[in-house]
């Protein structure tokens, strides 16, 4: 998958369009298009990265992992977590957390 297609599948996965991507960073229209055929400066791939949340390596396809944790993820981190007082996260917690990550990562400016 070239650059223009990874940024397209994290734009969907977050239900913004590539237009609306390119106001939120300052990108003119058409920007992020045109990189299908051309390979963009590193200084705009880092502001697409940062935004996302991703690595510009992964925006490259030089690494495969999309840092934007999966459910599995979530869940993996949290049975490897301890609350404040030492004792496991309650499923009641659990739900909390993920919920709360879900919705940073849903809502990254």
């Amino acid at each position: 998958m070239d650059i223009y297609g990874r940024i397209k599948e994290l734009a969907n996965a977050q239900k913004i369009s590539i237009r609306r991507l390119e106001e939120k960073i300052g990108f003119g229209n058409g920007t992020i298009n045109r990189w299908g055929k051309i390979t963009p400066g590193v200084d705009k791939l880092e502001k697409v990265a940062d935004y996302f949340g991703v690595s510009v390596d992964y925006l490259l396809g030089r690494e495969n992992k999309n840092v934007i944790p999966t459910d599995e993820d979530l869940d993996d981190m949290i049975d490897h977590a301890r609350s404040f007082d030492g004792k496991p996260v309650t499923d009641h917690d659990r739900e909390i957390i993920k919920a709360y990550l879900k919705g940073l990562y849903a809502n990254k400016n």
